[in-house]
């Protein structure tokens, strides 16, 4: 090979180096590109997602609120129940629109017994384990609607409640007393 030769094959290779040097670059800086637009995109779903599961828990609150001040034999707030009432169903729906199925049917069933024991008269309807079972059922949607994947505790305690369910321990704590039933490792 001959000088020129030579140098043109070492001026091409070196193009060529180039070339995919600047196309590895711009793949890489690509990929980064959308990994952070995905990042985004999921941290901008998770902040709509939790609105409306704190507009829903603030109007669920406020029935909340209403029915133990009329278990208590107090005086009724000056809010109506009925505007209430509207507000919870109205917070639910936007639970619905941006939360999985799951937490749209816990909210609704949360919502549905809000509901029931707000038209009962029955001064204890605020104290309702079928009530508390499914604020329960709800906050677990929520908190796993607002975790977005991230996975459980290698070991997770949970003890049964009264009414014969399973719960994790982070809701009833642990060394409380007097809890009832097992205390289990899952």
């Amino acid at each position: 090979m001959n000088g020129v030769t030579g140098s043109t094959v070492l001026a091409l290779v070196g193009v060529l180096l180039g070339t995919a040097g600047t196309l590895l670059g711009q793949h890489l800086a690509a990929r980064v590109e959308i990994r952070r637009d995905q990042q985004q995109r999921a941290d901008a779903e998770r902040a709509e997602r939790k609105e409306a599961i704190l507009g829903f828990l603030a109007a669920a609150q406020s029935a909340e609120l209403t029915l133990d001040r009329r278990g208590r034999g107090l005086p009724a707030p000056e809010d109506p129940e009925d505007e209430k009432l509207h507000d919870l169903w109205l917070a639910k729906k936007a639970v619905e629109l941006v939360c999985s199925h799951e937490t749209a049917q816990a909210a609704h069933d949360y919502t549905d017994a809000l509901h029931r024991h707000m038209r009962s008269t029955s001064p204890q309807s605020g104290r309702s384990p079928a009530k508390r079972e499914r604020r329960y059922a709800f906050m677990e949607a929520a908190r796993d609607a607002l975790e977005g994947g991230r996975p459980p505790p290698a070991a997770t305690m949970t003890r049964l409640t009264p009414s014969g369910r399973w719960c994790p321990s982070r809701i009833w704590g642990l060394g409380r007393t007097g809890m009832s039933g097992p205390l289990t490792r899952t």
